[in-house]
């Protein structure tokens, strides 16, 4: 665009994905600015790039600490599974419980949608989080 005298700040802009495309849209107003008021881009683009470089750290921060927890509720929720295989290790028949009865049945069905339920509700924390 700027090679061929087009507007360069537009063409930015429509480039620029609605997801993640902060930076291009900042690098227009940039570009903008420069164009209008004559002002030096370098110190623009500068401010720009540092502030990109900040959000792309925090991003990362808050990654990492959102590993510990998203790690556990993973563990949590496999945890059923392992006292089901310790409980048939031990000759109790768990399966039998909860297949062949009405309360075992109940209780099946309780803890698959609570475990449901917290892997939910952690993943729902972890990505409100991250935004």
């Amino acid at each position: 665009a700027a090679r061929d005298g087009g507007d360069v700040s537009a063409a930015l802009t429509a480039s620029a994905p609605p997801q993640g495309g902060e930076g291009l849209r900042q690098l227009a107003a940039c570009w903008e600015v420069g164009v209008t008021v004559g002002a030096g881009l370098a110190a623009l683009v500068e401010r720009v790039a540092s502030t990109l470089r900040a959000a792309q750290t925090h991003r990362q921060d808050v990654a990492a600490q959102l590993a510990g927890p998203r790690t556990t509720a993973r563990l949590l929720a496999v945890l059923p599974a392992l006292g089901l295989l310790m409980a048939a290790a031990l000759n109790m028949h768990p399966l039998d419980f909860l297949l062949g009865s009405l309360p075992g049945l109940m209780c099946l069905i309780a803890g698959i949608a609570l475990d449901a339920c917290g892997l939910w509700w952690t993943n729902h924390m972890a990505t409100q989080a991250q935004t």
